[in-house]
């Protein structure tokens, strides 16, 4: 962790005392500390305080004079390794998720790419209000850390969630983050995600159920731990990730064709979408009505991605997934081996508490060596971790050099 550069937002709850705390443990841990405070948050801890303990200059206003020739706001963004933000009041958590950025804090957090971390601190009934709860699940669905609060004695004399994490254990989430964003440095990912559509006229189409969940939190996952990622994404309803190319396409050639074109730049190659197998034969003009259309609708075969992909595979790593609702085994290991795979992600779409739309899944990994994991039931953004560590585990390994 020595020499990186944490810059520690602070807003105006009570616990921002406790920032002074965090701020003195990541110096004695070699970390270089840039405090930005919120006007609120200078009423409870004073600018002075922070910079003793940070020894560096503390930024409150948008337009002080920075000393230097720089635009404030973007030369903390570009030098954070990380953004920390705690505590984060409801207010700061409000803006941010809805893109309102009109103090230094949150522009500074709009400007940076480096990974964000919001340590929420407040009143429980706060914390628990339905808005507060949508505002801190759209910053995870967009890539954003967030520390869960303690549970404990309050400011307001009650009991209850919503308590600022202790201090070290904040520092121990940040090197976490930290630790994770060097294993895929320097290694481009493409994910492909979400399911494709086939048009049978202009207002239908074939598809699937896929709802892309799997493949973003793939994406990621993989960005977070420095990769620089490309998502191929086919039509879903989720906010595109934080810091990653994004490739939007609707059927199945287009996937098809924005891989292959992707390909000759790639390391590794997830296929995570559900592309369709199959289109019409041809797609009506216009739009058939239903005493005037075909009772059976002609059918031929899409592009295979994976199995192109496989055919061309050379040093890069390929791993593919398998969404079964019978023989799963089997047919996870056809495919596995006609694809030519390092291994492949097998689960059952016929569950109803996972697969398909659920924010969980209960995965099998199968290996070219007729080896096999049971996962546990874990949500996606487990599962997404826990198949970037084997990949990883790939990337070190004699047979694969990164951009080769």
């Amino acid at each position: 962790m020595e020499g990186k550069a944490v810059v520690l937002g602070v807003t105006g709850g009570i616990a921002a005392y406790k920032s002074a705390e965090i701020a003195s443990l990541l110096v004695k841990k070699g970390l270089s500390v840039h405090v930005v405070m919120t006007e609120a948050a200078t009423r409870f801890v004073t600018p002075l305080t922070m910079r003793t303990i940070s020894g560096n200059p503390v930024s409150c206003d948008m337009f002080q004079d920075p000393g230097v020739w720089n635009v404030m706001h973007v030369s903390l963004a570009e030098k954070a390794d990380i953004l920390v933000i705690a505590p984060a009041t409801a207010n700061c958590l409000g803006k941010v998720a809805h893109g309102i950025a009109d103090d230094l804090l949150t522009t500074v957090i709009t400007a940076t790419k480096a990974p964000v971390l919001f340590v929420p601190s407040m009143n429980e009934a706060m914390y628990e209000n339905p808005i507060v709860k949508g505002n801190l699940n759209a910053l995870r669905s967009i890539g954003y850390h967030v520390m869960e609060p303690d549970f404990g004695y309050l400011a307001c004399g009650k009991e209850g969630k919503g308590r600022l994490p202790e201090p070290k254990d904040i520092v121990l989430e940040i090197e976490r983050i930290l630790s994770r964003e060097t294993p895929l440095k320097g290694v481009t990912v493409l994910v492909t995600a979400g399911p494709t559509q086939e048009p049978l006229d202009p207002v239908r189409h074939i598809t699937n159920r896929s709802s892309g969940k799997m493949g973003y939190e793939l994406a990621k996952e993989a960005k977070e731990r420095g990769a620089d990622v490309i998502l191929v994404t086919g039509p879903v309803t989720l906010p595109p990730p934080v810091g990653v190319k994004v490739v939007r396409v609707r059927t199945t050639h287009e996937m098809f064709c924005a891989v292959m074109d992707c390909l000759g730049d790639t390391d590794v190659l997830i296929g995570a979408a559900a592309p369709c197998d199959f289109r019409p034969r041809e797609t009506a003009s216009e739009k058939l009505k239903k005493n005037e259309g075909p009772e059976y609708i002609p059918l031929v075969k899409c592009e295979d991605i994976m199995l192109e992909v496989g055919k061309r595979k050379g040093d890069r790593i390929t791993v593919g997934f398998a969404a079964e609702t019978r023989d799963l085994i089997e047919n996870a290991r056809r495919k596995l081996v006609s694809k030519n795979l390092d291994f492949i992600v097998a689960n059952d779409v016929s569950r109803s508490d996972s697969g398909f739309e659920s924010d969980y899944n209960e995965v099998k990994i199968l290996y070219p060596e007729e080896l096999r994991e049971d996962l546990p039931y874990m949500t996606k953004r487990e599962v997404a971790g826990e198949i970037l560590d084997r990949i990883a585990s790939l990337l070190s390994s004699p047979r694969c050099i990164p951009g080769s």
